[in-house]
């Protein structure tokens, strides 16, 4: 059983002092944090003060739209910033750079909250040139290395980007069958970058942590399951249900047998470990409701988006966020309480907001519930990494200069 370490920051004469150039050092650091503190006021905004999203995106769209793209988006696009330099030895954005890129993020929330047709269209644009220039800053990195594993990386950004364009102009229009079609085709979107990640990092993980463990690669079967969800994106926009259910199938069930082939009962003391599985596991569980719902057997639309964006996108985020982190700082690669902590309020929000989903008496405070232990784990999160990624690592003088391993080398 590995040792926990304190919940209690350390002494502060330990802590270098703040730096904005270790800040702006990596993707990681400021879209982590930014897309955390996000996670826990969108939810909060949406359940308690639900009046104050007043624009042209409001109401369910609003929400729809800052889960999908102003968090799970968000912080994908910190991690492929981080993980683009350990892939290619070139880091995409450091600097000025990643600053705008945080500029244009922070825009275009401010705006999608104010009303007016100009603030929409300022946020629709600020929202655009955040993707374009996450994929272009990765696509100069993937490409000047000829890192040829990566060519579609940055495609799925653009497609990313692109989901949610059309998503805003189907807002704007008032069309809500299309609104729908986008925001379901940037949750697949999303799913096919998830699951390529995912298939690749938590097995190197794993086989790092636990001695002996030996767990297979799936490139065939991952290829399969990247195949499938590339073409229930594109059933999905022609209309073929009966083909978009077979594709789901294919990928959500894919995605469990390579679950079970990575012996998740093996991790089970490692939380760094183990929060990744559930959420791998909650990601292949969604895709198997949505292909249910595609195939017509009555489950809520609002279920499988639920499964998949909570109890997949979400506990594998809280994971990620502190692994890579954890990693990228030089930290040991160990949790303490108030991380393990995190990562049970998370799942245990999931829970609660899925029970919500069956009308009864309680959903009303089932629904309560989860957004507060929600908000509570990325507070949480935030409180613990925050003064850590301002600061520069401990092993050094000052930031680095080039990327480190998203695998790290423990002592």
């Amino acid at each position: 059983m590995a040792l926990l370490l304190s919940i209690d920051e350390p002494p502060k004469s330990s802590a270098a002092a703040p730096s904005v150039e270790a800040f702006l050092e990596m993707g990681f650091r400021p879209v982590y944090l930014a897309g955390a503190l996000w996670a826990l006021l969108a939810v909060a905004v949406w359940i308690f003060a639900p009046q104050l999203p007043g624009g042209t995106l409001g109401g369910l769209a609003w929400h729809a739209h800052e889960m999908l793209w102003g968090f799970v988006a968000t912080i994908a696009v910190g991690f492929l910033m981080t993980a683009g330099g350990a892939w290619t030895g070139i880091n995409p954005l450091a600097g000025r750079a990643l600053a705008v890129l945080c500029l244009l993020w922070a825009l275009a929330r401010v705006a999608f909250l104010l009303p007016g047709d100009a603030a929409f269209l300022a946020g629709a644009l600020a929202e655009g040139g955040f993707f374009a220039l996450a994929a272009a800053a990765l696509g100069r990195s993937v490409l000047l290395s000829r890192n040829t594993r990566n060519y579609a990386v940055p495609l799925m950004l653009l497609g990313l980007g692109l989901t949610d364009l059309l998503f805003l102009l189907a807002t704007r229009a008032g069309d809500y069958g299309a609104l729908m079609r986008h925001f379901n085709a940037g949750l697949l979107v999303m799913t096919l970058l998830t699951l390529l990640v995912a298939r690749r990092v938590i097995p190197f993980f794993a086989m790092r942590a636990v001695p002996g463990l030996t767990v297979p690669a799936h490139l065939q079967s991952g290829m399969a399951q990247l195949i499938a969800s590339a073409v229930a994106v594109l059933c999905l926009f022609a209309g073929w249900t009966t083909a978009l259910a077979a594709a789901l199938t294919v990928a959500g069930g894919i995605a469990l047998l390579q679950w079970v082939s990575w012996k998740p009962w093996r991790v089970l003391h490692k939380p760094l470990l183990w929060i990744l599985y559930v959420g791998y596991a909650g990601l292949g569980i969604g895709l198997l409701l949505a292909a249910a719902h595609a195939a017509g057997a009555g489950t809520p639309a609002a279920l499988h988006v639920h499964v998949i964006a909570m109890g997949g996108f979400s506990v594998l985020i809280i994971g990620m966020i502190t692994r890579t982190a954890l990693g990228h700082l030089g930290r040991p690669l160990d949790t303490d309480r108030s991380m393990v902590t995190a990562y049970g309020l998370v799942i245990a929000a999931t829970v609660l907001r899925l029970a919500a989903l069956h009308p009864s008496p309680a959903s009303v405070h089932l629904l309560h519930g989860a957004a507060g232990l929600w908000a509570l784990a990325f507070a949480l999160y935030l409180w613990r990494f925050f003064p850590m990624m301002i600061r520069p690592r401990p092993d050094r003088a000052g930031p680095a200069a080039q990327p480190v391993s998203i695998t790290p080398r423990r002592g």
